[in-house]
C-alpha cells in the first residue's frame, strides 16, 4: 500500500516536471535600444561620408598644388639660377653688365653646347657649333637645328639647364628658345637662337675660380606628353 502510493506521487512529480509551462524570455533588443542603435549607426555613415569627402577635397588640393608647383619652381629657378638654371630675369640685363671684361690677365671662358631628344619625339635636334669662347661681360650669339622626322604636324618643347650647377646664376639668357612651343611639319627644319652672356660678377666670386666652362644643355620633349612644360617668364621690371 505504501509503496503504491510512494509509486503514485513519484510519477505525478515526473509528469509536472515533463510539463511545466516554460518560462518567458525577455527579448534582448526592444524598441528603445533599436531607435538608439539606428540613430547611432546613421551618425557613423554621415561621419564616414564627411571623412570621405574631405580625404577627396585634399587629394584635389594637393594635386592642384603639384601642377603649380611646376611654372613656379622654373619660375624661380629662371630668377635665381638655382639648379643650373639660366637667369632670364631681364632686370638683370642692364647696359652696366654687358660690358666686356677684357683687362689684361681676365680669363676667357669656354661655353659648350649640349643636346638631346626625348624618345616620344622624332626629331633631330643639335647645336651647330660646339663650343665659343667669351668673357664675362660679353655678348654671343649661337644657334640650335631642329628637324622633323614625323610624318605629321609635331609641337616640341624644350627644357635647359647649365653645369657646373653653381654657374646658373651668371649665365643670363638675353633671347632663347626654352619653354617655347615649336611646331615642325614633315621634314621642315628650323634654326633657333640662343643670346647670352655671363655675368661680370662671376669674376669676383671664389667660388667661380676654378670653372674654366660652363655647358649649356637643351632637351626637347613631345608637348603632348609634356602637360607640365609651358612658357613661364618673370615680370618684365
Amino acid at each position: 500500500m505504501l509503496r503504491t502510493t510512494l509509486k503514485s506521487l513519484y510519477n505525478k512529480r515526473i509528469t509536472s516536471t515533463l510539463y511545466t509551462r516554460p518560462m518567458a524570455v525577455k527579448p534582448l533588443w526592444n524598441q528603445s535600444s533599436m531607435r538608439v542603435m539606428s540613430t547611432k549607426m546613421k551618425g557613423e555613415t554621415v561621419d564616414n561620408a564627411s571623412g570621405a569627402m574631405y580625404t577627396l577635397s585634399l587629394f584635389i588640393t594637393m594635386l592642384g598644388m603639384s601642377y603649380a608647383a611646376v611654372p613656379l619652381y622654373r619660375l624661380f629657378c629662371a630668377s635665381t639660377g638655382y639648379s643650373g638654371t639660366p637667369v632670364i630675369d631681364s632686370s638683370r640685363f642692364g647696359a652696366e653688365r654687358l660690358v666686356p671684361q677684357e683687362k689684361e690677365g681676365r680669363r676667357r671662358i669656354r661655353v659648350t653646347f649640349e643636346s638631346n631628344v626625348s624618345d616620344s619625339l622624332p626629331w633631330t635636334f643639335k647645336p651647330e657649333v660646339r663650343e665659343v669662347y667669351v668673357v664675362p661681360g660679353e655678348t654671343a650669339l649661337t644657334f640650335y637645328k631642329a628637324k622633323s622626322k614625323a610624318k605629321e604636324d609635331v609641337i616640341g618643347i624644350a627644357t635647359y639647364n647649365v653645369t657646373p650647377y653653381r654657374a646658373g646664376s651668371y649665365f643670363n639668357k638675353i633671347q632663347c628658345f626654352c619653354f617655347e612651343e615649336q611646331k615642325l611639319s614633315p621634314g621642315e627644319d628650323v634654326d633657333m637662337p640662343v643670346f647670352f652672356f655671363i655675368d661680370p660678377d662671376f669674376l669676383d666670386d671664389p667660388l667661380m675660380k676654378d670653372v674654366t666652362t660652363i655647358t649649356l644643355g637643351y632637351t626637347f620633349f613631345n608637348s603632348k606628353y609634356a602637360k607640365g612644360l609651358s612658357p613661364v617668364q618673370p615680370a618684365m621690371a
